[in-house]
């Protein structure tokens, strides 16, 4: 599929992974929203880039709603990224004092990071059912989300955010079975350790952690390399139903 002239979502769009998302299909000819929450940083990239920037919280069906409209306003809606983040509980599932873990961290967890993507696919995924087929295959876009490593090996006081990551690698392949009469593709990145602006200044010292665990390159992620994957999983119209670990071989130990 071609980038150039196509409207894009990205959802997380002022993150550190959904900002490099942003720069990398607009550099690449799109029409993008930036879906966020963070107001400073959306303005500024709509300001310097002329990107549209809509305030949007991904567990809210209007919100996420009036950002698909938005990105339908701007001509054919072909692709939708989904890189939010948000509140996240941890701890063991039974404490070392023997309580269990609380019911509403999990729920929220779960709400944020795997009803929150349920919520941007449907959505995206009927507005650009919407579109006319491009080319001889009869496609119509791209739906990208985004797991984890934690999906496959999370850590100890991770079970929430592993449960909700490892859901949004399960709905990918059925999303792909249920979207291909559309001809609406669906993938998701599963990415390992990132180093993003977010972590301020403890960068240094999770990169001192994490990098030397790495086995190639021995160093954290950057938030460049997940932006370059996603513009190749929008332009390989082969790439479909499948989960893809940007991780540099990364295996996350049990702590």
């Amino acid at each position: 599929m071609q980038i150039e002239g196509v409207a894009a979502l990205v959802v997380g769009g002022a993150g550190g992974l959904g900002e490099a998302t942003v720069r990398r299909l607009h550099a690449s000819g799109a029409r993008v929203v930036v879906a966020d929450l963070a107001d400073e940083k959306g303005k500024a990239l709509e300001s310097e880039l002329g990107v549209r920037y809509v305030r949007t919280d991904a567990t809210d069906g209007d919100s996420v709603g009036a950002a698909v409209e938005e990105a339908v306003s701007l001509g054919e809606f072909r692709i939708a990224v989904d890189c939010h983040g948000g509140p996240a509980s941890g701890g063991r599932l039974v404490g070392k004092d023997g309580s269990p873990m609380p019911l509403a961290g999990f729920r929220t967890t779960v709400d944020v990071y795997l009803t929150g993507v349920f919520n941007v696919l449907r959505l995206a995924a009927a507005a650009i059912g919407r579109t006319e087929p491009y080319g001889a295959d009869g496609g119509r876009g791209v739906v990208v989300m985004t797991s984890s490593i934690a999906a496959y090996e999370g850590q100890i006081g991770q079970l929430p955010y592993a449960a909700a990551k490892g859901g949004v690698s399960a709905m990918t392949l059925v999303a792909a079975r249920d979207l291909s009469p559309l001809g609406i593709r669906v993938v998701s990145v599963a990415p390992g350790t990132v180093l993003t602006p977010a972590y301020g200044k403890a960068a240094d010292q999770l990169e001192a952690y994490w990098g030397p665990q790495v086995p190639h390159p021995r160093r954290m992620g950057r938030p460049e390399e997940y932006a370059g994957l996603v513009r190749h999983l929008c332009e390989n119209d082969y790439l479909n139903g499948e989960v893809v670990r940007l991780d540099g071989a990364l295996r996350f130990p049990p702590k």
